[in-house]
């Protein structure tokens, strides 16, 4: 049994899908992160860096905070979602680090300047906006070559779908971007995928272009 500690954003959905994906067992810890439950000390001894995602796996003794990490574990524990060849393994594991430092963090503060702070700093919405659609940009490239960002699906396609769905904060139309807009689709229509972005809040509904 794998005990979860997340909310409802893009890097707990990232767990939560790719838990709904391989089939696991799972059981949800809700951190209301509006409320600054990441800071409460119980958390804190699972996740010093006070972020969610979380878990704690008690099949095997593992408790491990960071998305990119989780998922890399998680691919590892059910032998799904990233090759056993070297080639593919290391495709997998450089787009997700694509995600990690750039497709996460640059979307994030978009969000920021863009969506929740709008006006405050007009440089920062231009430099932010101009580095999405960069990013963007290469996904649709990398998505004209392949069904899905590293060929066959992975823990790739989980970790950048949920940052693609917030493509209404950072000012994105994914009807200009042909091939990512056949991904989002594919992505969101899978059942996994589905059920995945219920959790831990059921109401919520991915957005569609």
């Amino acid at each position: 049994m794998i005990d979860l500690y997340t909310w409802r954003t893009p890097n707990g959905f990232k767990a939560t899908i790719a838990l709904e994906e391989m089939g696991l067992e799972y059981k949800v810890h809700p951190v209301n992160i509006m409320k600054d439950e990441q800071f409460e000390p119980d958390f804190l001894k699972i996740a010093p860096n006070n972020k969610i995602p979380a878990i704690v796996d008690h099949d095997t003794g593992v408790s491990l905070f960071e998305s990119g990490a989780i998922l890399l574990y998680l691919a590892e524990k059910t032998g799904k979602f990233i090759p056993a060849e070297t080639k593919g393994k290391w495709q997998v594991t450089q787009w997700l680090m694509w995600q990690m430092g750039g497709f996460g963090p640059i979307l994030g503060q978009a969000h920021y300047f863009m969506h929740f702070n709008k006006g405050v700093s007009e440089a920062a919405e231009i430099r932010f906006a101009t580095e999405t659609r960069r990013l963007y940009d290469v996904m649709d490239e990398q998505l004209e070559k392949h069904e899905f960002i590293a060929g066959d699906i992975s823990v790739a396609d989980f970790a950048i779908f949920p940052w693609a769905a917030r493509f209404e904060w950072h000012g994105i139309d994914l009807n200009n971007y042909e091939n990512i807009l056949r991904w989002y689709k594919t992505m969101a229509a899978r059942d996994g995928v589905q059920r995945g972005v219920k959790v831990p809040d059921s109401s919520y509904e991915l957005p569609m272009p």
